[in-house]
């Protein structure tokens, strides 16, 4: 287990769900992964790399809604700059995606 962290550390974290709209592969990166612009409704369309390619091929991640963190600062991963984080389960070299049962309005935070 991680260190402790206060209720006040956890609501820093801006957690909310978005739609995915477009896939790109990204040969550029370390490891095999995918761009995503993700649309988070009143927050706008951000992008992101994800590495999801050994479950996910690019058709099925269209208009798919996820869970991501929306308010780390910006981050370069090769040459593409990535302003969020996608959430998923780590199983060994599979990445499975976080999502809602059933479809939310875009930009909904996660309590």
């Amino acid at each position: 287990m991680k260190d402790l962290i206060t209720f006040d550390d956890f609501t820093k974290v801006d957690l909310r769900i978005g739609t995915i709209l477009e896939v790109h592969d990204f040969p550029e990166a370390r490891n095999p992964a995918y761009q995503l612009y993700i649309d988070f409704g009143e927050l706008g369309l951000k992008k992101t790399s994800a590495q999801i390619t050994t479950l996910y091929n690019k058709e099925d991640l269209i208009n798919r809604q996820i869970v991501a963190v929306v308010n780390f600062p910006r981050k370069q991963i090769a040459k593409f700059m990535s302003d969020c984080l996608v959430i998923g389960v780590v199983n060994g070299k599979d990445v499975l995606l976080l999502n809602p049962e059933t479809k939310v309005k875009n930009g909904t935070p996660v309590n």
